[in-house]
């Protein structure tokens, strides 16, 4: 199987490193990226070379996602499984519906791990999968190959992984921002609690700015979990200042 990757970010540069191992890897970016790309053992390509690709995963900004699709739409071979990575689901899946011919499927995924966290190996991390138009044989042959990686597989819904991750990965990021907003730093007189605490800082501040703002605005669910927490916070504040 031939893969297209479209971006070559964090997240493309590590999906390149670990696909070119079992795969021909074709990589486009706006960036002269080449030489890099070679170096992981793939290739450089453009759109229209993506479009010839059997499996093709734009991993780009959420919100660059649209205009990508809608340049890469009218290229795309028939029989083409177009894969995205967002951290949302129901945005990608509905433009991916929206532009993308009827003869190419649709797939769109999660990876719940990063490079920070997956340099070395998949094993044991978590991937989201929500089947939106694939024909079964094709994706049980892809899920074959990721349980084979070792990955744990949860398959569900767009509005349920939105729904879900506005409770986890976006509060966690939340969390973390505002940690980095607040100046939180390593002090010696600390605690477990504060060191595990500062951990949550150290999964968010490699990732961008940009990203941060997608999750947020690109997820429904975003605003009310914010709220939520906002508030319980308010809350335990007037508690404590209560005589």
């Amino acid at each position: 199987m031939n893969v297209g990757i479209i971006g070559f970010g964090r997240l493309g540069k590590l999906l390149a490193k670990a696909l070119a191992r079992d795969f021909k890897v074709v990589v486009y970016d706006t960036l002269p990226l080449k030489s890099e790309v070679e170096k992981l053992g793939a290739t450089w390509g453009d759109l229209s070379t993506m479009a010839n690709q059997d499996l093709i995963i734009p991993a780009v900004p959420i919100s660059q996602f649209e205009s990508v699709i809608k340049n890469l739409s009218p290229l795309v071979k028939a029989g083409t499984i177009v894969v995205d990575v967002c951290s949302v689901k129901e945005f990608p899946a509905q433009i991916m519906q929206k532009y993308l011919p009827a003869h190419a499927s649709i797939l769109a995924t999660h990876p719940m791990f990063g490079p920070d966290s997956a340099t070395d190996s998949f094993f044991g991390r978590k991937l989201v999968l929500c089947p939106v138009r694939i024909p079964d044989d094709k994706y049980q042959s892809i899920k074959r190959y990721l349980q084979e990686q070792g990955l744990t597989l949860i398959e569900t819904t767009p509005e349920h992984h939105d729904e879900e991750i506005s409770q986890s990965l976006l509060l966690a990021h939340f969390i973390g921002r505002g940690l980095i907003e607040y100046g939180a730093t390593d002090l010696q007189i600390d605690t477990k609690g504060y060191r595990r605490l500062m951990r949550i800082l150290s999964t968010v501040e490699n990732d961008t700015w940009q990203l941060f703002l997608d999750m947020n605005r690109y997820n429904r669910f975003a605003a009310q979990s914010r709220a939520r927490l906002l508030a319980a916070l308010k809350n335990i504040d007037n508690k404590v200042q209560t005589p």
